[in-house]
């Protein structure tokens, strides 16, 4: 028996060695295959990076243009509320009181010409309040639309911009015909690129050139439509 034993011996070995063979290149597919998928999903991960990196600079390429349009808008509208007013009655285009606008009672004159000096002189939250308080004692006042504009660019100035868009909506709803109801259209689409209210901007714009096509404001505004596409 232990004659059997030794001269099966060999071929177990030989055996044993035929398996290991076959074996091996098994386990160096499997290593392979393992080394391609890790390539593969590191290329997929740097590829995946660079999208993600690409998307960022487009972002911020978006972000900063649409910071520029509200620095040139902001600009703009700055030239537009802080127009030197003049407290003279009857004054010319671009003065606090609209052409053959004045009011009657010497009172109510020097409240108004009171609250557009403190305008003018870049004091807006004691303007805001004079205008205000001008607005609520003579609402009738041939001065009121006047009054109520630059109450609104008051508030814009103090960056209430939505209160800026309720005053200054109110005042072109309710004297649509007034010199300073496109001035005051281009003031509340300010306020809304402000508020990243882009669509109501556009709208806001598109209204100044369609009804107040031979004004100033609307050709500012078609700049402005320019930038915002």
């Amino acid at each position: 028996m232990r004659d059997n034993v030794l001269s099966l011996r060999p071929l177990i070995v030989a055996t044993g060695l035929v398996l290991a063979a076959l074996t091996a290149p098994a386990h160096a597919f499997s290593d392979d295959e393992a080394r391609r998928a890790i390539l593969d999903l590191r290329q997929q991960v740097q590829q995946q990076n660079e999208q993600s990196q690409r998307a960022k600079l487009q972002l911020a390429d978006q972000i900063q243009a649409l910071q520029q349009e509200v620095a040139q808008l902001r600009d703009q509208l700055e030239l537009v509320s802080r127009q030197q007013p003049s407290a003279k009655p009857g004054g010319a285009a671009g003065s606090a009181n609209p052409p053959g606008a004045s009011a009657g009672d010497p009172q109510e004159q020097a409240a108004y010409d009171g609250a557009i000096d403190l305008f003018r002189k870049g004091q807006y939250k004691d303007a805001s309040e004079s205008l205000a308080a001008f607005t609520a004692l003579y609402p009738a006042s041939q001065l009121a639309p006047s009054a109520q504009f630059y109450l609104g660019s008051s508030r814009y100035a103090l960056k209430d911009f939505k209160g800026a868009i309720d005053q200054l909506n109110a005042m072109v709803q309710k004297s649509p015909d007034n010199a300073r109801a496109p001035d005051a259209l281009l003031v509340i689409a300010g306020s809304q690129i402000e508020l990243n209210n882009r669509a109501g901007a556009k709208a806001t714009l598109q209204r100044i050139v369609r009804d107040y096509p031979t004004t100033p404001a609307a050709g500012t505004a078609k700049s402005r439509l320019q930038l915002l596409q």
